[in-house]
C-alpha cells in the first residue's frame, strides 16, 4: 500500500521507487541517492534557473551547436520522423530541432508530470500543426512508446549531457534501451560534455548565486515532504568536486555536524563530514564519446562542437542487431 503524504495542502501518494531508493541509499556506505529524484516540480524549476547561470556553459554552448548542426541533421535524418525527447524538461532547445527536421510528431518524455504538461502546451502553441504527445515516464526504466508512432521512423533527442549522470556501464545500458525503444532504423541526436579544466568545471556546478546548492538541498526537502522525514536540512551543505580519475564532477550533500534523523519511520545517523553522493556528471573526449555510442548499439554518423571544444553533439544510427549464432 502506498503511504499518503501531504503536498500543497492535498494528499498525494509517495512514489514507491523513490522510497526504496532513498532508504537503500541512506543505508549504504558510502551513502548515495540517484540523481533522477532531484526533479520534483521545484527541482525542475531550479534546474531551469541553473541553465541560465553565467557559470553554467553547457546549455548555451549546446544551443549554439544545435543552431549550426540541425540543418545538417535534417539532411541526414530526413523529414517525417517522430522526434522522441528523453528527459525533455522545459524543451528549450527542442524548437531548434523541430524547425529544422519537420517531424510528423513530437513525443517529450519526462518524469515530472506537471512540468511536462506545461512545457508541452507551450510547444504545441509554438508549433500548431505538429502533433505533440507528452509521455510521463522515467526513461531510466524500460518503456513502450505510444502505439501512435509504432510504425514511424524515429529520431531520439537526448540533449544536455544527461548521459553523463550515469556511470559508463549504466550509460551503455541506457543507450541500448533507447535503441530498443526507438526501433529499427532509428537515429539519435545526443549531447555530451567534454573534459576541460577544473577552473571551468567546478564553478558550473557550484555557482556564486547558490542556485545549484538549492537544487541539491531540495532533494532533502523532498524527502522530508514526501517520505515523512525530519532531516535537518540546515545541517547540510552542497559540495561539488572534480574526480580526475573518473573524469567526472561529483555532487554531494555534506553533513556539517553530527546528525540523527528519521525517514519513513527508519532512523539514520551521520557524522560531521560524511556525505550523501547525489550526482555524477561524466565528461567525455571525442574518442570516448564514439566508443560509448558504439558500445550502446549506435553507430556515429556525424559530430559537432563549439569553437572552444567545450561540448559535443553527436548524431548516430541504430546498429542492426545480429541474430544469435
Amino acid at each position: 500500500m502506498l503511504k499518503p503524504e501531504i503536498e500543497d495542502g492535498q494528499q498525494t501518494l509517495a512514489d514507491p521507487q523513490f522510497r526504496a531508493d532513498v532508504l537503500d541509499g541512506l543505508s549504504r556506505r558510502p551513502r548515495a541517492i540517484p540523481a533522477r529524484w532531484f526533479y520534483d516540480r521545484h527541482g525542475s524549476e531550479l534546474f531551469e534557473k541553473i541553465t541560465d547561470l553565467p557559470e553554467y556553459y553547457p546549455t548555451r554552448t549546446e544551443r549554439s551547436i544545435l543552431e549550426t548542426a540541425c540543418p545538417e541533421v535534417a539532411t541526414l535524418a530526413g523529414a517525417g520522423r517522430a522526434v522522441v525527447e528523453f528527459g525533455s524538461g522545459s524543451s528549450t532547445k527542442t524548437p531548434i530541432l523541430l524547425d529544422a527536421v519537420a517531424p510528423s510528431v513530437y513525443v517529450p518524455i519526462d518524469i515530472s508530470g506537471d512540468f511536462l504538461r506545461e512545457s508541452s502546451k507551450v510547444l504545441a502553441e509554438q508549433f500548431p500543426d505538429l502533433l505533440v504527445l507528452p509521455f510521463e515516464a522515467d526513461f531510466m526504466r524500460p518503456l513502450s512508446l505510444p502505439k501512435t508512432i509504432a510504425d514511424t521512423p524515429k529520431l531520439g533527442f537526448f540533449p544536455g549531457s544527461t548521459i553523463g549522470n550515469m556511470i559508463p556501464l549504466m550509460a551503455v545500458d541506457l543507450l541500448r534501451a533507447m535503441r530498443a525503444s526507438l526501433g529499427v532504423g532509428a537515429m539519435l541526436l545526443i549531447g555530451m560534455d567534454r573534459i576541460k579544466g577544473e577552473d571551468v568545471l567546478v564553478p558550473a556546478y557550484d555557482d556564486a548565486q547558490g542556485v545549484t546548492a538549492a537544487f541539491n538541498l531540495n532533494l532533502l526537502e523532498r524527502i522530508n515532504r514526501e517520505l515523512g522525514g525530519d532531516i535537518p536540512v540546515e545541517a547540510f551543505r552542497h559540495k561539488a568536486v572534480w574526480n580526475d580519475d573518473r573524469a567526472r564532477i561529483e555532487m554531494h550533500l555534506e553533513a556539517m555536524r553530527d546528525v540523527a534523523f528519521a525517514v519513513d519511520g527508519r532512523s539514520f545517523e551521520m557524522t560531521a563530514g560524511e556525505t550523501i553522493h547525489t550526482e555524477n556528471s561524466h565528461k567525455y573526449g571525442a574518442r570516448d564519446a564514439r566508443i560509448l555510442l558504439r558500445s550502446g548499439g549506435w553507430t556515429p554518423v556525424a559530430a559537432w562542437t563549439d569553437p572552444d571544444g567545450l561540448f559535443g553533439v553527436y548524431l548516430a544510427e541504430a546498429q542492426v542487431e545480429r541474430p544469435a549464432p
